[in-house]
């Protein structure tokens, strides 16, 4: 169910106690901005991970022979964590000099050449989120036993996100309507038609997100399962006195 918190703008002098913005429009009419601001709880219903191997070798040759000979382990690795292989992504191998800094006689440090770094990524796409969770937990013990991984945390990632922020700005707008009303009531005055409306900043956060954001810009959190979906809206009505 949707649960629709409501908090307006500032008015120019006394912003923060009024919550609403007032002024003067041509030939005298007036208008009331209300900000309003709806949010719902989600889930991540599908999940990517990044997994790279790298390796060193005194040559090219030699660090892309290493680089396969540890590939194996992995694939191996991600099969026993159940992922099909149409789940998996793998990247071309690439090579790089891989350079080393070192002091000079004279204390100054430069950049030396040691040999060649060869890597390659396996990005894994999947929406059983149970298994890639796991999967990640397990992958600490995998380096620690000497395999040369490195790795971040899965991103969780919602599909429907146009769904969802539709559905909240029809819900944002509903309740700045009230909040005007409010306003205006103890302005002895009326709402009128809606002048204008804008949307503002679209927040998929945390669930456990503290609920006082900033209204500008927005952000897309990607490293939890349980979320909260959250817009603002600004919509400017006609008020008659």
């Amino acid at each position: 169910m949707v649960r629709t918190i409501i908090f307006s703008l500032a008015l120019i002098l006394a912003a923060a106690v009024l919550g609403y913005q007032v002024k003067q429009v041509g030939g005298g009419r007036e208008s009331i901005a209300v900000k309003g601001l709806a949010e719902k709880p989600i889930k991540a219903d599908r999940a990517e991970w990044g997994v790279t191997l790298q390796v060193q070798g005194a040559t090219l040759a030699e660090a892309l022979g290493r680089l396969r000979k540890e590939k194996p382990a992995l694939d191996e690795f991600l099969a026993k964590a159940g992922f099909e292989k149409t789940a998996l992504s793998d990247s071309n191998e690439s090579t790089d000099p891989n350079f080393e800094e070192v002091e000079g006689r004279n204390g100054n440090l430069r950049q030396v050449q040691a040999g060649y770094l060869a890597r390659q990524s396996i990005t894994i796409n999947t929406t059983d989120l149970p298994r890639i969770i796991e999967a990640a937990r397990r992958i600490v013990q995998f380096e620690a036993d000497g395999h040369p991984v490195k790795f971040g945390q899965p991103q969780y990632l919602v599909s429907n996100l146009e769904e969802v922020k539709m559905s909240l700005i029809g819900a944002a707008m509903q309740n700045s309507r009230v909040r005007a009303a409010e306003f205006a009531k103890n302005g002895d005055v009326k709402v009128g038609p809606m002048r204008s409306a804008s949307q503002g900043a679209f927040y998929i956060l945390p669930a456990a997100a503290n609920s006082d954001v900033s209204d500008w810009g927005g952000t897309y959190d990607k490293s939890t399962v349980d979320k909260i979906a959250r817009v603002v809206v600004t919509v400017d009505y006609s008020i008659e006195r």
